[in-house]
């Protein structure tokens, strides 16, 4: 509290003028007026308006390329197994199989209720790649894939083309046009054919990516984790960012969550379905 001095001659009225007037251009301290927290507070709002989309994009374009950098190092343990097995691909089982005798890429079949193969880390570890991957469970799952089954998150989020491996009872079940890559030596366009890729949450179980090549119509549908895009690897080593093309509520580009795909779904347009169906396989005439 500040004191004033005031002299003796001045009444009582004076003396409250002057008090006050002294009081008044004397500071008070180092807060904020009212008006001035608002100002703060506007340019705070305006920042975080301006900053937020920003980190938002920065974020996905951080899960994206991690993305990216998990399906290279699917694609070297793919290359590294192969020529530790006098270059025969990695077997790539469908999910009866699957079960039945864990002898596969991934042995997992994911669903949504609480299936323990959801959340089975050794099934990944112990799985004809968990060595070359240096039993990495991470390296299975996009970061951008978030959705949960009812026991918890998934671990898995690739599949690897059916073409592509042996698949054992799934041999020429779906495709028997088309020439099924057994070796590594067998590809004739190595940077052509896809090997791993993001799958739909609510399509991925095996990691059998399957569609059947010619009837236009999506069995299994790819991920679109990446603002419309899937990550995509190719047996050659190399990977990319695909986006897809066709939107709206039959699109190849869906939510990832559950029950955003209800089955199967014709191919319309057959854009991107052209694109999957053209670095899957040759035919076998070829």
């Amino acid at each position: 509290m500040v004191h004033v001095d005031l002299p003796n001659d001045l009444d009582s009225t004076h003396a409250a003028d002057l008090t006050g007037v002294m009081c008044r251009r004397l500071p008070t301290g180092s807060g904020f007026t009212l008006v001035e927290l608002l100002v703060v507070m506007v340019i705070v709002a305006l920042l975080a308006s301006l900053l937020l989309p920003a980190l938002s994009r920065a974020k996905a374009k951080a899960s994206a390329v991690k993305c990216l950098n998990n399906t290279r190092q699917l694609t070297l343990a793919w290359t590294v197994y192969a020529d530790a097995n006098e270059e025969r691909c990695v077997n790539n089982h469908g999910v009866d199989q699957t079960r039945a005798e864990r002898n596969t890429w991934a042995n997992q079949v994911l669903a949504w209720g609480a299936e323990p193969d959801n959340t089975n880390a050794i099934l990944l570890t112990e799985a004809l790649l968990g060595d070359a991957i240096g039993r990495s469970v991470r390296t299975f799952k996009c970061p951008a894939d978030r959705v949960r089954a009812d026991n918890g998150e998934r671990l898995r989020s690739y599949s690897l083309n059916c073409m592509v491996g042996d698949p054992g009872k799934l041999l020429d079940e779906y495709n028997r046009d088309f020439r099924q890559f057994l070796r590594s030596t067998d590809f004739a366009r190595p940077s052509a054919v896809f090997l791993f890729l993001d799958e739909h949450p609510d399509t991925i179980n095996d990691g059998f990516f399957m569609i059947r090549l010619g009837r236009y119509e999506w069995a299994n549908l790819p991920g679109s984790f990446h603002q419309g895009a899937a990550n995509v690897s190719f047996a050659d080593g190399h990977a990319e960012t695909h986006p897809w093309r066709v939107t709206g509520p039959d699109g190849t580009v869906r939510p990832p969550v559950r029950g955003a795909v209800k089955g199967d779904f014709p191919a319309d347009p057959r854009t991107d379905y052209m694109w999957v169906m053209e670095r899957m396989s040759d035919l076998k005439s070829r």
